[in-house]
């Protein structure tokens, strides 16, 4: 029983490991995107913005195509693939001297980093199910959390030592040492049947599959929304902290608090998700979601932005709700997905990502000197949330799954 649960322990750190260099990809960038700028002789600060939202795009259109081939070929193979491509992409961004090549570089990225990300979860779903399913979610989420603790901490250090090109280089080494560790140590998980014969037609087949399954839509949907609200955070944080608030030396210590506040969520939500239920506890984050936004809304309408003490502890309620909606989400929507898991998880991924980009650009076009509309972008997003989740009917079952007898 030790062992088992010391494989336990070892196989979510892993999968957190494989995450994390998606998060240290994009976090550790975020005190050095006026250096690249500057550097790439970008327009304006809201162009910057750019090399945090195109890594998500690629980061949605690369789950298209790994998830779907990882059916047929299985996780790992499609693991070492992506980060071939990562490699290939840090290159060109290290390198290159435009901001237009350095956009394709981090989409590129974006592609490479899908695989870890996408595999990580249809491993998580090869081998679990139900709230079982959520709980191991969820841990491997908050683990994921520690990176965007860290990783300004550590950006700001490399730019400040060695150059904003050192980033890229400390990513490209940590994603090595978590290649080389899945390799030995994590045994494919695709179970022989469920695999399938490759045919360019198990694109259409698994799409169709995916549509016909009514709550994997909605909460792929779902997961857009959210994912969408905070990726404008993520994007504007840099401008926020640093520009309206004039705290450019802490802001990668804000940013590990509010991070911090997001893992002790996620691991309240991993301890109490068994007990309680995905779906009970997705219904108290979207009240608690929609409702602080609405209050903040109304408090600071005016646009003036409130002391920083204020702004945070909103964004900590606002992020604390945020955790107990990403791994719910996401665990909801792979439920019925587990005979397809490996497409369900890209077109989850996918159409999320997809969702989210222009969300982020769209909302964060309007943070240049208030805080306001990223809640008002909070608060829409939440409504749209709630409709959405209400149109389902709630299911009989709140407690289901179990780890599966061959792991």
């Amino acid at each position: 029983m030790q062992n088992q649960k010391r494989s336990q322990l070892e196989f979510v750190i892993l999968m957190a490991a494989l995450m994390s260099i998606v998060a240290l990809s994009i976090d550790a960038v975020l005190p050095a995107l006026p250096t690249i700028g500057d550097y790439l002789s970008s327009i304006n600060t809201t162009e910057n913005q750019k090399l945090i939202t195109t890594i998500f795009l690629g980061l949605g259109i690369g789950q298209l195509i790994f998830g779907p081939l990882s059916d047929s070929f299985g996780r790992k193979p499609m693991v070492y693939i992506g980060f071939a491509v990562f490699v290939i992409a840090s290159i060109i961004c290290i390198t290159t001297k435009n901001f237009e090549m350095m956009l394709f570089g981090r989409l590129l990225q974006g592609i490479g980093l899908s695989s870890p990300r996408t595999m990580s979860i249809a491993i998580v779903r090869d081998l679990y199910s139900g709230d079982y399913m959520a709980k191991i979610l969820s841990i491997v989420v908050m683990t994921f959390i520690l990176v965007p603790i860290i990783a300004p901490m550590l950006g700001q250090f490399l730019l400040l030592q060695f150059g904003w090109k050192s980033i890229f280089t400390v990513n490209l080494v940590f994603g090595l040492i978590v290649i080389i560790w899945f390799w030995r140590r994590q045994p494919e998980s695709l179970h022989k049947r469920y695999k399938k014969v490759f045919s360019f037609s198990i694109f259409k087949t698994g799409t169709i599959e995916f549509l016909k399954i009514k709550e994997a839509v909605i909460y792929t949907l779902l997961s857009g929304l959210i994912t969408g609200s905070f990726m404008v955070y993520l994007s504007t944080s840099q401008q926020i902290f640093q520009v309206q608030y004039n705290l450019g030396e802490y802001f990668p210590y804000i940013f590990a608090s509010l991070a911090i506040t997001i893992g002790l969520a996620t691991y309240l939500n991993s301890a109490i998700v068994m007990r309680f239920g995905m779906l009970n506890l997705v219904n108290l984050a979207l009240i608690a979601f929609v409702t602080i936004s609405f209050i903040y809304i109304i408090l600071f309408w005016s646009g003036n932005n409130p002391s920083i003490e204020i702004v945070l502890l909103f964004f900590t309620l606002q992020f604390a709700s945020i955790a107990f909606l990403f791994g719910n989400y996401r665990a909801l929507a792979m439920e019925p997905m587990g005979h397809i898991a490996g497409i369900g998880a890209a077109l989850n991924g996918f159409i999320s990502t997809v969702m989210a980009v222009p969300i982020a650009n769209y909302i964060g076009s309007f943070v240049k000197t208030s805080v306001l509309p990223l809640f008002v972008g909070f608060f829409v997003t939440g409504v749209i949330g709630m409709v959405l989740f209400y149109s389902l009917k709630k299911p009989n079952r709140e407690k289901s799954g179990s780890a599966l007898k061959n792991f």
